[in-house]
């Protein structure tokens, strides 16, 4: 599902919000790497997957932003955003996913703006030691491919979605950004290792569910942070004959840029915004190895392929 984001001042913002607040049935806080990130709904299925999609936080802390998800019928989908306090009012947005993806949304604009920590939409895993980073459009392969680097020895999971990175001179060190995982139904069908997970947990109308990824890989395979040392782009393009070539910072940059960073919740994409994107991005791929990788071969034949990568010098 796509949506277009719509700015608002704080007045509008205010008005909006008072007029749902009856409406609103729950609200939850979530600490959002250090952010505390307030929900508000009236759906009791999204207030029960954020509980357990996000780590909790104490109702002692003040929020930093807000995420308003309202659902009725008859309502037209809408996304609203008011950036200086930074609350997104949501209107029959859809399924959970987007919901959470948003909040990461919030979650990145105040971290990227007040300190220089970045969001990246795409997975994180730790491979004896070395970070391993994989970004891509939608439809790209980028959870099937985290998923099944998952079954490799000594590789321990951080994120499939969406990690904040900071820069410590020569090292991105990249942080989970989630407690538990939004996975797909279909994953079982591709990895059988995932299949009992999926039976474990309760699918929404999307065939959808957050899920304890640890209930397989194993708690010891779990890392909240790694320092990111190879970078996978993934593509798919079927004019490409090329299936795997390393890149420069330069082409990598340019295929970001191309793509919106390969994130479609990025919620202010002014000017401003945008040169500070870029810059992180340049210093980011200044730092590691890049690889892309065209993912028209079957899955576990581009597998292989990344497998090489990974565990290569």
């Amino acid at each position: 599902m796509k949506y277009s984001v719509r700015l608002i001042s704080i007045a509008e913002k205010e008005r909006v919000f008072e007029k749902l607040k009856p409406k609103l049935s729950y609200d939850r806080k979530a600490n959002l790497f250090g952010t505390c990130i307030k929900l508000y709904t009236n759906d009791r299925n999204v207030k029960e997957s954020w509980e357990d999609n996000f780590y909790a936080i104490s109702e002692m802390v003040k929020s930093h932003g807000r995420v308003v998800a309202f659902y009725e019928d008859g309502k037209k989908q809408s996304v609203l955003y008011e950036p200086y306090t930074h609350t997104a009012i949501l209107t029959n947005v859809g399924y959970y996913g987007f919901v959470k993806s948003i909040a990461l949304g919030v979650a990145g604009d105040i971290l990227e703006d007040q300190h220089e920590i970045h969001s990246v939409h795409g997975a994180a895993i730790d491979v004896d030691g070395q970070g391993v980073g994989i970004i891509a459009p939608s439809g790209a392969g980028k959870t099937t491919h985290v998923f099944g680097l998952l079954q490799m020895p000594r590789t321990r999971f951080v994120s499939d979605d969406w990690y904040f990175v900071r820069l410590f001179g020569a090292d991105p060190v990249a942080y989970s950004s989630e407690k538990n995982s939004y996975i797909r139904q279909d994953i079982g069908n591709i990895w059988p290792q995932f299949a009992e997970l999926v039976k474990k947990v309760r699918l929404d109308e999307q065939g959808r569910a957050v899920a304890d990824v640890r209930w397989v890989v194993g708690r010891e395979h779990y890392r909240e942070s790694t320092t990111i040392r190879k970078l996978l782009l993934l593509k798919r393009d079927r004019t490409d004959k090329r299936i795997v070539r390393e890149l420069d910072g330069g082409a990598a940059l340019r295929f970001l840029l191309d793509n919106h960073f390969c994130n479609p919740h990025l919620l202010v994409n002014d000017a401003r915004k945008l040169a500070l994107r870029t810059r992180f991005f340049e210093d980011f791929l200044d730092r590691v190895e890049c690889f892309m990788v065209n993912t028209v071969l079957p899955p576990m034949d581009t597998q292989e392929r990344i497998r090489e990568i990974v565990t290569g010098p």
